[in-house]
């Protein structure tokens, strides 16, 4: 039996990411804003935790599910957890944005087809 293809859930570590970009809050939430418009994104409500002396912890409900995001600036290090359901090329455009606004120097990923 073929599975059907209901979402499309990508995990992922972005290494030596610029502890700039990332410490603070409000750097982190306009990068979110900027990957969820341009994968045509429905936001549906955020939450955000900015953590002292830095790094931060968020979270977009979006109507397809969720983006979250855990950042470490003392280690350059981004984890992120995509689940869209629905069309799965909206997952690989955040992803994709997220590496364009990121920069990281590697990364690691995993993309699970939910369903």
């Amino acid at each position: 039996m073929k599975m059907k293809v209901l979402g499309r859930h990508i995990i992922a570590e972005l290494y030596g990411v610029s502890s700039d970009l990332i410490s603070r809050e409000e750097q982190v939430k306009e990068i979110m804003s900027k990957v969820i418009e341009e994968a045509n994104i429905e936001a549906v409500g955020s939450l955000y935790k900015q953590f002292n002396p830095h790094g931060v912890t968020g979270i977009v409900l979006i109507s397809e599910s969720h983006i979250s995001i855990h950042t470490w600036p003392e280690y350059e290090l981004v984890n992120l957890d995509i689940f869209t359901c629905g069309d799965p090329e909206q997952a690989d455009k955040a992803f994709e944005a997220f590496l364009k606004y990121f920069k990281p120097k590697s990364y690691r990923h995993y993309v699970l087809d939910r369903g």
